[in-house]
């Protein structure tokens, strides 16, 4: 009954920009803390940007401070990842995650579920 549907990666080159999308269903949308986790090849996956239910308090990786843009609107049940001046080791598979936590946990045993991962690709 809980889906987790993720869209928006892709290739891109350097400095480039993407704009992932989660949209939840089978659950109320603003009961939940939102994430973004990632996780390259080979690697663990690691917390990305997350988002609190409203007003949406939002924490941030320090890797992606200041290029990373998380939001949601509650309307469309959707959490959004503004992704820009991406670089080559932003390459990943990128992971939407939810939580009934009030506040945004950057371990991902915290998270009840999460979607089915969509590949972003910083390559020239």
């Amino acid at each position: 009954q809980v889906q987790l549907v993720e869209s928006g990666g892709g290739l891109v080159q350097p400095g480039g920009s993407l704009r992932l999308s989660c949209t939840l269903s089978g659950r109320t949308f603003w009961l939940y803390t939102m994430a973004w986790f990632r996780q390259p090849p080979g690697k663990e996956r690691e917390f990305v940007a997350g988002i609190e239910r409203s007003p949406g308090t939002a924490e941030y990786a320090d890797s992606v401070k200041g290029r990373f843009t998380i939001s949601r609107d509650d309307a469309k049940d959707t959490v959004y990842l503004q992704m820009n001046s991406l670089k080559p080791e932003d390459t990943a598979v990128y992971y939407c995650g939810m939580t009934r936590d009030l506040y945004v946990q950057t371990t991902t045993n915290e998270y009840n579920y999460w979607g089915q991962g969509t590949q972003v690709t910083v390559s020239s």
